[in-house]
């Protein structure tokens, strides 16, 4: 089938079909605090959406270390179980019936999922309950997260098949490059999917160079040596050892030089080793990662180039993050983050080694210049702000919603659309039982509070009867003793009389 780009398919059609008041309805497995980039264009998407088209809610796996309170748009979070440790966040257990009753009273225009997996099962069992499309957006390589969560080339094969399964039973597919639409064509994917770039939440121009001082003055960076950096997660699969390969080349050839990696991530330690083991410590180092936008902004701003030598990621955030600043990258030819780059005028290009990343430092380390004009060249013609990203999602998600109502997207009635209407069922059985125990449940509340109410007016007429005996007795007493006084002022006088 063609793959059409997104701009290709929203020429025809012009509406923007109810974008005023759209009711969004964002999943994904990851979200602040935990940091990646899924989890930022989910956050840009929620705000965007809630500021300029209408509503939107975003449901994602329970954090212990959440606070929620801060975003101006709901976060519903469900029970999660902890897989930080094989894939980086907590994943979701998506069959919950109080989220799903949640769900539902929310008259959602659309789901959007951002992950292919419990994300897009939650999203198809809302949609089996509600009967609205869910576009899922494919960000990531699977198959590369599902190599390093499972050993078994069997049951990887099998996880391929449940991915792929998963993210035919949407709607609408988007993805946020072409690299991305040809690795889940490689997945086995047959359907149709629409190229929808991530935008940068970051504007064009540079931070105040205090803040620059300010962020990077702890490291020995001289202001006359060329400062490469790199911000991502640190995982060898980021072109890591590429990375340090060539440094350690690079500084045997006599360049001098720093270079700063901002991040973290389950590899992070055996980087660090790695680079102490080929002797790099006092040229290279390792900063935290940052969550405030602007100190990131400011690491961009004194580098000289972005080293992002990745062929995982299917986008690239960070290179347009860098070109917004000015700051140009060195990229693997034909990668997904290499995507609309031209070499030499927006980005330098090179090819999948140590040695080639070697020698491009050397000859660019050499030419300031170059390295100036080719940033000001990606700041022209690569950055993409999320203001025009979510826009362009907007208008897509009216020619979805109005498809959907036309009936012109597929029956879903695959095996594991089976499964997922299953789901449903069970959930509707169990929310009616639910029901069934919640009015049997008021029903009891109501004959106790009857009960309590009939046992305190019994308990204040005792009271009244009480009050009113414990009177008669005390009037009684108090008319005995008045008689027994004057008896016995009687007595008192006849004593005085005749005795």
């Amino acid at each position: 089938m063609i793959n059409k780009t997104q701009a290709e398919k929203n020429t025809a059609v012009t509406r923007e079909c109810a974008m005023s008041e759209l009711n969004v309805c964002l999943i994904n497995d990851s979200f602040p605090p935990e940091i990646d980039g899924v989890a930022n264009a989910v956050t840009n998407y929620a705000q965007i959406i809630a500021r300029d088209y209408g509503r939107t809610t975003v449901v994602t796996p329970d954090n212990p270390a959440a606070d929620d309170s801060a975003f101006p748009f709901p976060v519903l979070r469900y029970p999660s179980v902890d897989l930080t440790r094989f894939v980086g966040y907590h994943a979701g257990l998506p069959f919950s019936p109080e989220v799903q009753r949640k769900l539902e009273q929310e008259s959602f225009d659309i789901i959007h999922s951002h992950c292919p997996i419990t994300s897009t099962m939650l999203a198809r069992s809302l949609r089996d309950r509600i009967h609205v499309p869910v576009v899922m957006t494919y960000h990531t390589k699977f198959d590369i997260d599902i190599a390093n969560a499972v050993r078994s080339k069997l049951l990887q094969e099998e996880a391929k098949r449940f991915l792929v399964s998963n993210i035919a039973a949407c709607d609408e597919v988007w993805t946020v490059s072409r690299g991305a639409g040809e690795n889940l064509r490689a997945l086995g994917y047959q359907g149709d999917y629409i190229v929808m770039p991530n935008g940068v939440d970051f504007p064009q121009g540079r931070v105040d160079d205090s803040l620059i001082a300010e962020v990077t003055g702890a490291y020995d960076l001289p202001a006359d040596l060329p400062l490469l950096l790199f911000v991502g997660r640190m995982m060898w699969y980021k072109g890591i050892r590429i990375i340090l390969d060539a440094l350690k080349a690079l500084r045997e050839s006599g360049t001098v030089f720093r270079m700063v990696f901002v991040g973290g991530g389950g590899d992070k330690e055996e980087i660090v080793a790695y680079a102490e083991k080929l002797g790099l410590t006092d040229w290279v180092f390792f900063a935290d990662p940052i969550h405030d936008r602007n100190r990131i902004r400011a690491w961009y701003c004194r580098a000289d180039l972005f080293l992002f030598p990745s062929t995982f990621d299917t986008n690239g955030l960070v290179v347009r993050e860098a070109a917004a600043c000015g700051l140009a990258s060195v990229l693997i030819a034909g990668s997904c983050a290499a995507e609309d780059v031209t070499d030499g005028v927006s980005g330098f290009l090179i090819e999948e080694n140590a040695e080639s990343l070697a020698a491009k430092l050397t000859e660019l380390c050499a030419k300031p210049a170059l390295i100036r004009t080719v940033g000001e060249g990606a700041q022209r013609d690569i950055y993409i702000s999320w203001d025009a990203a979510v826009k362009n999602a907007c208008a897509r998600y009216g020619v979805v919603m109005e498809n959907y109502r036309r009936g012109l997207y597929p029956a879903h009635e695959r095996m594991s659309d089976e499964f997922i209407h299953g789901i449903a069922g069970s959930m509707d059985a169990y929310n009616l039982r639910r029901a069934m125990q919640q009015r049997r449940m008021d029903e009891l509340a109501a004959d106790y509070r009857q009960l309590r109410d009939d046992m305190n007016q019994e308990a204040d007429r005792f009271l009244d009867g009480l009050q009113q005996g414990q009177a008669w007795f005390q009037a009684g007493l108090q008319e005995r003793q008045r008689e027994l006084r004057a008896r016995f002022t009687e007595m008192a006088h006849y004593f005085d009389r005749f005795m």
